[in-house]
């Protein structure tokens, strides 16, 4: 029985001692909370005694506010920094996202927040996921925000940084920045993905950038439970067809539904009776838009109005009068329909969307 229990303590050692020198400080402190446990009953001074090893750990504010900032990895010839980190990340707004976009985030932070269970059933928190859709449409601010609900650091790739005129030096950026990542208990963010991991079948595309692509592979393969990795993408059909399969979670950001972009034109109108009565025209005109650029050109409506002090309405006016060209007849016709509720004429309806009068007319009687 002693040599058992000896057999065991060894292997304890044995594992403590891998993941310090492997730099896993995420699983080291989990290992040691779940000795802590195991002990508590039979050797209780010892428990406390790693209890308190786990306390005096240091928070991930001083992993990025102490050496390993200034341990950032650089461009060799440029000397600029690969990677840009964030900590702690703020949001100046809730996301608008649809439910099933929502549920999945709200799935990759539980996961992270019950890791001692999932460890207890021998499986690990999803370690990568893949955001895919159109610009604009809450990517790199999904990643901010799961980086936020984890009170962990985020860490964006620069892509304008690690693409070196070198031959080899565009690898050996990524892998710094790749390896920088796994020593810290954060998220790690591939922005403009496509840009790095380009199908390989590219004809022209050169060599160095195709073995690129398989060093991403392996790097997605064995990344650590431990860490998070992220990436997103506009162009998902230039991404290799190995690429897709790596990620354990893939992610489909579509464009804003009616009823998401009512929420994104109500949020970014910002307070005022007068504007809000334009809600319905608003969603209409950017019925076609993205949550970024609703957010852009409201922003901008607002801005003008305070730098020229008028009425908000003016420069809202003006957004719908250039959204409006965006649209089909059917759209343009449906603003026509909501500015006559708003008081104005047929004739004012035709100049703001370009409908003729005799459409509108026939709009009203339908």
């Amino acid at each position: 029985m002693t040599t058992d229990n000896n057999r065991v303590e060894s292997q304890e050692l044995v594992q403590l001692a891998r993941l310090s020198v492997t730099g896993r400080r995420p699983d080291l402190v989990l290992y040691i909370r779940r000795l802590a446990k195991k002990y508590r009953l039979s050797f209780p001074e010892l428990a406390d005694q790693l209890t308190s090893v786990v306390r005096q750990a240091p928070e991930s504010s001083s992993v990025l506010r102490g050496s390993l900032v200034e341990s950032m990895p650089v461009d060799q010839d440029s000397r600029l920094q690969l990677a840009r980190p964030e900590y702690p990340v703020e949001l100046d707004v809730e996301p608008i996202w649809g439910e099933q976009v929502r549920s999945d985030l709200e799935q990759i932070v539980i996961e992270r927040e019950m890791e001692t269970k999932l460890a207890d059933a021998d499986l690990h928190p999803t370690k990568s996921a893949l955001f895919v859709g159109p610009p604009g449409v809450g990517k790199t601010l999904a990643a901010r925000w799961i980086a936020k609900k984890l009170n962990r650091p985020l860490i964006v790739l620069d892509l304008s940084a690690v693409m070196s005129s070198f031959l080899g030096r565009t690898g050996n950026n990524i892998r710094n920045v790749l390896d920088y990542a796994k020593g810290l208990n954060c998220v790690l963010l591939l922005d403009e993905f496509d840009a790095i991991a380009k199908r390989r079948d590219d004809a022209v595309e050169i060599g160095e950038l195709k073995r690129l692509v398989t060093v991403l592979l392996q790097e997605i393969d064995e990344w650590p439970a431990s860490g998070l990795l992220l990436a997103a993408t506009n162009h998902p059909g230039l991404l290799d067809p190995a690429v897709w399969r790596r990620f354990e979670l893939i992610i489909e950001f579509p464009m804003p539904s009616e009823p998401e972009t009512r929420k994104a034109v109500e949020l970014f109108l910002g307070e005022g009776t007068d504007e809000k009565s334009w809600t319905g025209i608003l969603t209409r005109a950017f019925s076609e838009a993205s949550y970024a650029e609703i957010r852009r050109d409201l922003t901008r409506a607002r801005r003008n109005a305070v730098v020229h002090g008028q009425s908000p309405l003016v420069p809202l006016q003006r957004i719908v009068q250039e959204r409006v060209r965006t649209l089909d007849r059917d759209g343009r016709t449906g603003i026509a329909l909501e500015l006559l509720t708003r008081g104005l004429s047929q004739r004012e309806a035709h100049e703001w969307t370009g409908v003729s009068r005799d459409t509108i007319r026939k709009a009203v009687q339908q």
